[in-house]
């Protein structure tokens, strides 16, 4: 039985990863902000606004085999509606949220010897795409920041990160918001579909577990192909 901290779990993603991390009989510790979830039998959830507060690590386990950074904002509009203010709040939930949490749990994850942590990028980073200015910016620090720790940590902690095309969840609900929107957001995949928070999940939770024990530094596409793949 192994102890996971998945920061963002009450909904999308990484709520998703917390179903399968507790089905596998593990310890999971998950925070909410706005979305209220009441802990059960092996999931503890506790309340932490990244933006706001400081992650509280006394009551946690000495041990931490693996951490998720699942908190993310999906802003689209043109390159030249955002603001300077825009690009500092952003960067500071999706890049400077997760360095707070990793910092603070970095004890507790060296000393369980064989630790993951994964976070969370996206295909616009590779891949241009129209008003995707925002996003792609913090998640291309995202990246970096996944290559940079997996070199200073090994061996002890593993570093990954999932780069993810649209998935069904509440950040992609304007995307998906009609039955004609989905269509054809399903038809320009090479599959003909979009992910699933649960086909999102069950990456993490390979790259957090032992089954990726030989895996670090690594970007892992989860995309229908569409990174790499004409439809």
């Amino acid at each position: 039985m192994k102890n996971f901290i998945i920061i963002g779990g009450s909904s999308g993603i990484g709520k998703s990863l917390v179903e399968i991390l507790e089905a596998d009989n593990n310890n999971v510790f998950a925070t909410y902000n706005s979305n209220k979830v009441e802990s059960r039998d092996k999931v503890s959830y506790l309340h932490y606004d990244v933006l706001a507060e400081d992650f509280y690590v006394a009551n946690l386990p000495d041990e931490i085999h693996g951490l998720a950074y699942c908190p993310g904002s999906i802003n689209l509009k043109p390159f030249h509606r955002f603001t300077e203010d825009d690009f500092v709040q952003d960067y500071k939930l999706q890049v400077l949220g997760a360095v707070k949490v990793i910092q603070l749990l970095l004890p507790k994850l060296k000393q369980s010897g064989n630790a993951s942590i994964v976070l969370f990028s996206t295909i616009a980073v590779q891949n241009g795409f129209n008003f995707h200015s925002l996003v792609s910016a913090s998640k291309g620090a995202i990246e970096g920041l996944t290559r940079a720790l997996a070199a200073e940590l090994a061996p002890t902690i593993r570093v990954n990160a999932i780069a993810p095309s649209l998935t069904d969840t509440a950040l992609a609900a304007k995307l998906l918001s009609t039955d004609e929107k989905r269509d054809a957001m399903a038809k320009k995949n090479p599959l003909k579909k979009f992910g699933e928070a649960k086909d999102i999940a069950e990456a993490a939770q390979y790259l957090l577990t032992d089954k990726s024990s030989w895996v670090t530094g690594q970007v892992l596409h989860v995309d229908g192909g569409a990174s790499s793949v004409l439809g």
